[in-house]
């Protein structure tokens, strides 16, 4: 997967995209590709007979869509009753070994010590600056045992850190006196998403174990009809659900049994539309390597003692925005009119009444002189605040949604702005995200 990415100095002067301009978060990473070069899931065939239209995402042929059901009609039928993704493209590894704690700690900035076993996080691998090289779900099984869940668009960088950083910390004093860490990646495996609100009741018509257990970020090993298969509470929908990791021989036979009525088979189309009203972030997209936490809006996801103790890589860039302020936020947005798509700049509203009396008489702080400095302003390059990075019409909504970047200052609830679409100016006001209120399951 190519992506561009640009400088926050750059971004910030003249507002160019972080990624390449496209219509949608789905085509960005629909990128033409001969057929010959995808790698295919394990479901690739069942797929194809289930009449899913198979299109080109992360190096993988994945399905858009089945038959003559469209995205919305998918997008709708799982935020009220139950569909199942194909989710196998993503990359599933093991960590083990008596430090793989303080490894992974070191690869990230979560207080991987205080969860407690077959709990899981979010968490984010830092390059040296401290930007995002991956966002990854870390599930813990034992201070010795963790599964990994990372990006298939960011496979090969992921891989290539892990192999590099395993060596050098082998290499180090602590691995050789408490012991290595050993990763091995579950090559081929399949990788079930099951989300809406009646995944629950479908799944426990399969199993005696008692699903109630399982509250949002736990996981187990769950009998499922002769199969004895790793089950976690969570998606990237928003709704309630499960991701269901499958070994490679019986991905088929599991795909068919968790598919039958209501289960509806579900595409990557509405996986992005449910992800982005679920305020969820697509790596490539609203994520980077030039973006930190802080930035992204997950500075949630570094523990309390790690922000004190900087002991993971990156923590030199991550505590600086932790302490200054990050040159800039993401923020999500409702836009006016036409739906705005990855790539559009994001401006200071035009009129002198929305520039100087706007913020104020909204209570959100503006300095003087800034406002003074932004009611002079009649150029576009100095006005422009930001980029959008994702957005679509909201199927639950009605409204345009969108996600994105603009300058530290303009991050405010409510704040109200400008994005080009189609060459016109439409209003648009920052709105909390999740767009739609989350479902998760916590007991």
């Amino acid at each position: 997967m190519a992506i561009l990415v640009a400088s926050r100095s750059t971004l910030l002067r003249s507002c160019a995209p972080i990624v390449r301009p496209a219509r949608s978060g789905l085509s960005a990473r629909c990128m033409s590709a001969p057929a010959g070069e995808l790698r295919k899931t394990r479901l690739y065939d069942f797929h194809v007979q289930n009449g899913a239209k198979m299109v080109p995402f992360a190096g993988y042929s994945m399905p858009l869509q089945y038959g003559s059901v469209g995205a919305v009609a998918s997008h709708h039928h799982v935020r009220n009753s139950v569909g199942l993704f194909d989710v196998g493209h993503m990359v599933q590894s093991n960590f083990r070994g008596p430090t793989a704690t303080a490894f992974l700690e070191w690869l990230t900035p979560s207080s991987l010590h205080a969860l407690a076993p077959y709990t899981s996080t979010l968490s984010v691998l830092l390059n040296e600056r401290g930007g995002i090289i991956d966002d990854t779900v870390i599930t813990k099984h034992a201070e010795d045992a963790f599964y990994v869940v990372t990006n298939a668009g960011r496979r090969e960088r992921d891989l290539a850190w892990f192999r590099d950083r395993l060596e050098e910390w082998n290499a180090g004093e602590l691995a050789r006196e408490r012991g290595k860490v050993e990763h091995e990646v579950l090559e081929d495996w399949g990788l079930l998403a099951l989300q809406g609100p009646e995944a629950a009741q479908y799944l426990q018509g399969l199993t005696s174990f008692d699903l109630r257990e399982l509250t949002f970020g736990r996981c187990a090993f769950v009998p499922i009809e002769g199969f004895n298969l790793h089950v976690a509470r969570g998606g990237y929908t928003g709704e309630d659900g499960f991701e269901i990791s499958v070994p490679p021989s019986q991905t088929v036979e599991v795909a068919q049994m968790l598919s039958k009525p209501p289960v509806q088979l579900t595409g990557l189309g509405a996986r992005d539309s449910l992800r982005l009203e679920a305020g969820m972030c697509l790596y490539g997209q609203d994520l980077d390597e030039e973006t930190t936490p802080i930035e992204a809006g997950l500075a949630w996801v570094i523990g309390k003692d790690r922000r004190e103790n900087g002991t993971f890589i990156g923590a030199d860039g991550v505590r600086k925005h932790l302490k200054e302020g990050p040159p800039r936020r993401r923020v999500g947005m409702i836009v006016e009119g036409a739906p705005a798509r990855q790539g559009a700049k994001i401006f200071a509203p035009s009129s002198q009444d929305q520039l100087g009396a706007y913020p104020l008489s909204r209570g959100i702080p503006l300095s003087l002189s800034r406002a003074r400095f932004l009611i002079r302003s009649t150029d576009l390059s100095s006005r422009c605040k930001g980029v959008v990075t994702s957005g679509i019409p909201s199927p639950t909504l009605g409204k345009n949604i969108t996600m994105g970047y603009v300058a530290n200052g303009w991050h405010k609830k409510g704040t109200e702005v400008e994005v080009e679409v189609r060459s016109k100016m439409r209003r648009a006001v920052l709105t909390p995200m999740p767009f739609v209120p989350t479902r998760y399951y916590r007991g």
